[in-house]
């Protein structure tokens, strides 16, 4: 399966008309992490090193894309599946879904969903889920930031759709300047991210799409855009 993820996301990265990603599952789970029973059928520290930097690469990628990256939510997401929700751009969910990084249940602490989990919530509300293997519901999810929002499962579709409506109607150059901007200055101190932020909407700027935009505004008309 992260094999054919990264397949995708390598594809999705090289084709300049793609405009945005949406992670959908079918059944209970979204997405229900690694596979345990692989896992301990193979206790080789060279295995599980290289399982665990293929999954991070595979994150990572979402990350990088140049285009927003939805999660749709129908059920479960536990250990890596919760990560994965984390990593996305957007999420919505199913109120019925349920969120966990169970690992420490099996004596195993979830420290690579911890990264963006961290990145999505507060820190005690991360440890929290962490160090219990405790679930949240998805209004508490919602509540902590892990997802934007939550709907009945007759709504999930039409939400992620308003989403990607709203997506293809922006220029794409601008979603992917920002999209790596915000995650560039999130790393940084706030000097240096005001410093990255300020050139990249100089940038920005002096693209065609934006001084049309602003064009648009002072005409008081709408943008002519090939989005």
């Amino acid at each position: 399966m992260l094999t054919a993820l990264q397949r995708c996301l390598d594809q999705i990265a090289q084709d300049d008309h793609a405009r945005v990603l949406v992670v959908a599952a079918a059944g209970k789970a979204f997405c229900a992490g690694h596979n345990l029973k692989e896992m301990r059928a193979q206790p080789e520290l060279a295995y599980y090193q290289k399982l665990f930097a293929q999954c991070t690469r595979m994150m990572l990628s979402l990350q990088k894309l140049p285009v927003p990256v939805i999660a749709r939510v129908q059920g479960l997401a536990t250990a890596a599946g919760c990560q994965l929700v984390a990593q996305c751009d957007l999420a919505v969910s199913v109120d019925s879904a349920t969120f966990g990084v169970n690992g420490i249940d099996v004596g195993l602490f979830c420290a690579t969903p911890s990264v963006p989990l961290v990145r999505n919530m507060h820190a005690k509300q991360a440890m929290e889920m962490l160090l219990t293997g405790g679930f949240i519901s998805a209004d508490e999810a919602c509540r902590r930031g892990l997802v934007n929002r939550v709907c009945p499962a007759t709504e999930l579709d039409a939400q992620v759709d308003d989403w990607v409506q709203s997506i293809l109607s922006k220029p794409r150059e601008a979603l992917r300047l920002g999209k790596a901007l915000f995650y560039q200055q999130r790393e940084m101190g706030i000097e240096a991210a005001y410093q990255l932020a300020g050139q990249t909407m100089a940038c920005n700027m002096m693209d065609d799409v934006a001084q049309e935009g602003v064009q648009a505004f002072i005409d008081k008309r709408t943008p002519s855009w090939r989005v």
